[in-house]
């Protein structure tokens, strides 16, 4: 079900104590910064760099899988040939890692509204811990989250689509009941097996049509969150 814009500051009561959210494709448009970085790793490999809009729905299960998939194109990538590649990606993306990346639009009012009404906010993203972290902190945002979950967090066993990330998160954040906004299946089966209603940015990397991915709610624009979290 797809929400509707505020026209109005929206005074709705909200239920939930916690809104937790995904970070690329959800708070941040991250994509070009992360393809220069898989172009980067692809280039080493001898490899033909990808357009952005191939890599743009191929962002979400973390940067190790995402540069697996441009690898091996379906097919397994051994780890001798990963794991260095993976390495170089990574050292580009830490040093080029906020030049392209933009907030959403609406995103910071949207975090001002729910701030407003003394709802915590936190961050479960299946990127590093530490690159969440500096993104946030580079794009002027990390003061506005209580906790800032990353895949490695709690071991890469356990990222989304798993429900560990959020559980931890909500802890961390002291909440009893949470919602959580993403832009992906990882985010919405998440949240699903957390017990959590799931919110859908309409905008991020979904890999699919939006509307097979089971949110309780989808957005088109940051103004229609309030709006959505007051009609779950």
């Amino acid at each position: 079900m797809r929400a509707q814009a505020m026209s109005e500051p929206d005074h709705s009561p909200i239920r939930f104590d916690v809104i937790g959210f995904d970070l690329d494709g959800t708070l941040l448009d991250t994509a070009p910064d992360i393809a220069h970085a898989l172009n980067h790793a692809l280039m080493l490999a001898g490899r033909p760099a990808l357009p952005l809009e191939e890599i743009r729905p191929m962002i979400g299960g973390g940067a190790k899988k995402l540069l697996a998939k441009a690898l091996g194109d379906g097919k397994r990538v051994p780890a001798r040939e990963l794991e260095p590649l993976y390495e170089r990606l990574l050292t580009h993306y830490r040093a080029n890692i906020a030049v392209e990346t933009r907030a959403f639009d609406g995103m910071e009012r949207a975090l001002d509204a729910l701030a407003a009404r003394g709802i915590k906010l936190g961050v479960a993203t299946n990127k590093l811990e530490a690159l969440a972290v500096d993104l946030l902190d580079q794009i002027g945002l990390k003061n506005r989250f209580s906790a800032i979950v990353g895949g490695d967090t709690l071991g890469t066993d356990r990222a989304k689509p798993l429900p560990d990330m959020l559980n931890h998160l909500a802890h961390l954040c002291g909440g009893k009941s949470m919602a959580f906004v993403g832009d992906s299946a990882f985010d919405v089966k998440a949240a699903q097996a957390a017990g959590m209603p799931a919110i859908a940015v309409s905008f991020g990397y979904p890999g699919m049509p939006v509307d097979a991915l089971g949110a309780d709610r989808i957005i088109d624009h940051y103004d229609e969150l309030v709006p959505a979290l007051a009609a779950l």
